[in-house]
């Protein structure tokens, strides 16, 4: 056969590229003797694998930091957001039962609202007469009176309270004008501004709860009502802090002369127990951390004394805190007048009797009394129906059981309207409202062992045969030896320590420790105090108002402006 040229060439070409191709695959080495060799090399021949990189010790506890923080975040706003919906939303209560008994409390200070707080309203139906319808946290007034707290923080609504209660509670807002105590009546005004069609009535009661508290003691001195700012009522602290800046404009009044300046700039606070210490401790932050800086022309020119009737100030503390209180208000340049009464109080000075027996006439600004309370003229009323019962003019006579004497049981009063071995604080008002609120429930179990024992004796009475007659007896002398065992505890008063602020960041703090007493000042005890009265507050409403406004004066400082 013969081919063609091309034919030829073709064939010689692909015959060289197949061979050129076979001598490329030769020239790779087999890979079956590797897969061999690994697959018959045993796994302790192979080197270890390296180890995972360790985390650090920091990165783990900041990872565990964190992962607790976000999940105590949530759980407190959660917990925060179940609680103040809980309370914005009360539910629905149990209305008025015409075969319980009524317990009429006529006031809203610390022995009522701890009253009603505390009782159970199952078994009885409760009725609150009080010319406010809110509780005062009284002990934080003068943080009130220079603008440290809003007034609206320290307030708690008494619906608040009994809108959570078991049983409906009625609350009236109205001045008690009268306690008639043989037919067993309370008469009472509204005195508001806006008055319905009805303004007075009288209502009846199976028990009186009376706890309207006390009035500013004056002790008969001339001028005092005219010319002081109090500080015992809301409305006391928001007085004295108009004028207290009214004070301030008035002296930086164009042309005013030196001598009424430094007038002006005097503030005189009268009583040393703590609402005059702590008034006097506020003033002087206010001075340091706010006017220097929006009054600095005056701010050098204000000047606080204050003036105390006893051998010294804050009695009920110890020695100790005394002096350390003492010195603090000399290094705060705070004048304190010791055994000095107060003779008569002027519209521009007040007129002072030293030690030495010297008169002076101290020129002044503002004069803020601070110093006792009397019993209102309802107190002095109602003592007026009992004359051989109530014989202390001091206040309502009360026994262990917060029982009024001369009652019979049906007046119960608590608080600064009464006279007992205690001291008129709002510690003991707490403590005696609570007590009160527990022995109303023990009275319920009393009054249901009476009503079974009645009711075993009628049976006793009507049953013929004899064996049933005899179960009855049994069962009856059970029930009466029930009855006779059964007793209500006295009240007993726990003292859980006084407190009191002294400006500067400080506090004193007296509390009882095993057998004796722990005193304390300075610093740390300022945050003991001010955590001590959050925690007594009575709502978390009031505890974050309270809180959020220290926060605000210390990043913002107070207000300065005068409605």
């Amino acid at each position: 056969m013969q081919f063609s040229r091309s034919q030829v060439a073709l064939r010689a070409a692909s015959q060289s590229r197949s061979l050129v191709l076979s001598s490329r695959i030769r020239s790779f080495p087999s890979q079956r003797p590797i897969q061999r060799a690994l697959s018959s090399a045993e796994p302790k021949d192979l080197p270890p694998p390296p180890p995972p990189p360790k985390a650090s010790k920091f990165k783990t506890v900041v990872k565990v930091a964190n992962r607790t923080f976000w999940f105590a975040l949530l759980a407190g706003v959660g917990s925060f957001y179940y609680v103040t919906k809980k309370d914005r939303t009360p539910g629905v209560q149990l209305p008025h039962d015409p075969t319980k008994k009524t317990i009429v409390v006529l006031g809203s200070g610390w022995g009522a609202t701890s009253f009603l707080n505390t009782l159970d309203t199952t078994e009885y139906n409760v009725v609150v007469v009080s010319p406010k319808n809110f509780f005062l946290f009284t002990p934080l007034l003068p943080s009130v009176a220079v603008g440290t707290l809003s007034p609206r923080s320290i307030i708690q609504p008494t619906r608040y309270v009994t809108r959570h209660k078991t049983r409906a509670v009625e609350v009236i807002e109205a001045e008690a004008q009268h306690v008639d105590v043989a037919n067993k009546t309370v008469s009472f005004i509204d005195n508001s501004d806006i008055q319905g069609a009805v303004s007075s009535t009288t209502i009846p009661y199976d028990y009186l709860v009376y706890a309207v508290g006390a009035e500013v003691q004056t002790f008969g001195i001339p001028g005092v009502t005219d010319h002081a700012c109090f500080m015992k009522e809301l409305n006391d602290a928001e007085k004295m802090q108009r004028r207290f800046l009214d004070c301030l404009e008035s002296a930086a009044f164009h042309g005013q002369s030196q001598e009424e300046i430094e007038r002006l700039l005097h503030i005189v606070v009268v009583g040393g127990g703590p609402t005059g210490v702590e008034l006097s401790g506020e003033l002087h932050d206010f001075l340091e951390e706010d006017l220097k800086s929006w009054y600095p022309e005056l701010a050098d020119k204000i000047k606080i004394t204050l003036v105390e009737a006893l051998p010294s100030v804050l009695p009920m503390f110890s020695k100790r805190l005394i002096e350390y209180t003492m010195s603090t208000f000399k290094e705060s340049k705070i004048d304190i007048l010791t055994q000095t009464m107060v003779k008569e109080v002027k519209d521009k000075s007040v007129t002072l009797a030293l030690p030495d027996k010297s008169v002076i006439e101290m020129p002044c600004g503002m004069v803020v009394w601070a110093a006792g309370n009397k019993g209102r003229a309802i107190t002095q009323d109602l003592m007026s129906q009992l004359p051989t019962a109530q014989t202390n003019k001091r206040g309502i006579t009360i026994d262990e059981y917060m029982e009024m004497k001369g009652t019979n049981g049906s007046i119960f009063a608590i608080g600064d309207c009464t006279t007992s071995s205690h001291a008129p604080t709002a510690q003991v008002a707490s403590q005696q409202g609570a007590y009160l609120a527990r022995a109303f429930a023990q009275r319920v179990k009393r009054d249901q062992l009476e009503a079974n024992v009645a009711e075993l004796e009628r049976s006793a009475a009507m049953i013929l045969h004899e064996d049933e007659r005899k179960k009855v007896v049994d069962e009856l002398e059970g029930a009466k030896r029930q009855l006779a065992k059964f007793k209500i505890r006295p009240f007993t008063y726990s003292h859980q320590g006084t407190l009191a602020y002294i400006g500067s960041d400080k506090a004193i703090a007296d509390l009882p420790f095993l057998n004796g007493s722990f005193a304390s000042g300075g610093f740390l005890t300022f945050y003991f105090w001010r955590s001590a009265y959050l925690s007594t507050l009575f709502s978390l409403r009031n505890r974050t108002l309270v809180a959020t406004d220290w926060v605000r004066t210390k990043v913002f400082g107070r207000d300065v402006s005068r409605e």
